[in-house]
């Protein structure tokens, strides 16, 4: 090809390159983000497509401990495809210990360690309830993404108020180390994402607590949701793990689950507790959150 046609050709792909990013900078200038005042204040990103007669998703992102609402949407960055995609966002801060570490009490195994402890889960619940009062939420569609301590209260709601959460996702988060203090009402999607060079992977100890793992965590879910005992590793791989080379993350999933749920797990071979996710890894896990609202 003579080089001023591929230089054109470069210049062109460029321009419309430069072109959509600009369009989406405009959009995100144009969206708007209302504050929800009160003792512990939120706010709900809101998309430029959100209209009041078309309900729209929510999600809710659970920070790791000592991380505020603002670290874990840096490492997420999920804004842009709330914008994209048309739902609403929330990324709420958990509360400061005495030395000014953020925390969520999960469970009683993370990481509330103090007294008296705070009621977390209540207060997701309300975050619910106050944005469905101002904005028109798709009830079968609120979902819930916890990363690390966040990740043990996304299993507390998913195990409490699973009539009101359609699916979560877990990012090597625990959950209670008694699969009898799990009492969802009804069934829930859920997603647990694990690197395997996470200590955490197996099993995790705080203050000498046990911890279930990743696997135990899904042959838990699997029992609560009555899918069959047996998982199956699908063809597909990803790559969501930006310093490994090539599709590290394998997709293991449980069959048998009742119709319209999954109990999946993304196993990222090689990576640690906090992968440097690809751009690739944000559009698959809302893709497969979508795929799951509630099931009627």
């Amino acid at each position: 090809m003579p080089q001023p046609l591929k230089r054109a050709r470069f210049i062109f792909a460029l321009g419309a390159l430069l072109a959509l990013l600009a369009s989406l900078n405009t959009n995100l200038a144009n969206a708007s983000s209302q504050i929800f005042p009160g003792p512990r204040p939120f706010s709900v990103f809101v998309p430029t497509s959100y209209t009041s007669s078309n309900p729209a998703p929510l999600v809710i992102a659970l920070s790791g401990y000592n991380q505020s609402g603002a670290d874990f949407e840096k490492y997420l960055k999920l804004t842009s495809l709330a914008q994209v995609d048309g739902f609403l966002y929330v990324v709420p801060d958990g509360s400061k210990d005495l030395h000014g570490i953020r925390f969520w009490n999960g469970t009683p195994e993370c990481c509330d360690f103090q007294s008296p402890k705070v009621d977390d889960a209540a207060y997701i619940m309300n975050i619910i309830k106050q944005v469905e009062s101002t904005y028109s939420v798709d009830a079968n569609r609120i979902y819930i993404i916890g990363h690390s301590n966040g990740g043990f209260l996304a299993n507390n709601l998913a195990c409490h108020y699973s009539e009101q959460i359609a699916a979560i996702v877990n990012m090597a988060g625990g959950s209670y180390s008694s699969q009898t203090a799990c009492k969802p009402k009804s069934p829930i999607s859920v997603l647990e994402v694990w690197g395997t060079a996470d200590d955490t992977y197996a099993i995790n100890h705080i203050l000498g607590k046990p911890i279930p793992g990743a696997l135990k965590i899904l042959k838990n879910w699997a029992a609560i949701n009555q899918c069959s005992t047996q998982a199956i590793t699908l063809p597909t791989k990803f790559d969501f793990d930006s310093q490994l080379p090539g599709a590290e993350t394998a997709v293991v999933q449980y069959q048998g689950c009742p119709a319209g749920t999954a109990i999946d797990f993304w196993r990222m071979v090689g990576s640690g507790h906090s992968p440097a996710l690809t751009p690739n890894f944000d559009q698959t896990m809302i893709s497969w959150l979508f795929a799951h609202p509630k099931a009627l």
